[in-house]
């Protein structure tokens, strides 16, 4: 048990004392960022998904 509370202890003086936290401009322009890359993300796979989608409706309806 007290190694339980030891433990917890010093995590919590380690996010305390030891962790340097961003500021929250840092942070917002960090999120905006990752949102945006997401997005852009998002709609290439969406294009690619498509165009497979077309290529493979051709290929199957030549077939038949």
């Amino acid at each position: 048990m007290n190694d339980i509370v030891l433990y917890i202890k010093e995590s919590y003086n380690e996010l305390i004392h030891k962790v340097t936290w961003p500021s929250w401009p840092n942070l917002t322009s960090s999120s905006v960022l990752v949102v945006v890359a997401s997005a852009i993300l998002a709609l290439l796979i969406f294009a690619m998904d498509t165009v497979s989608k077309g290529v493979l409706t051709r290929i199957y309806d030549l077939s038949f």
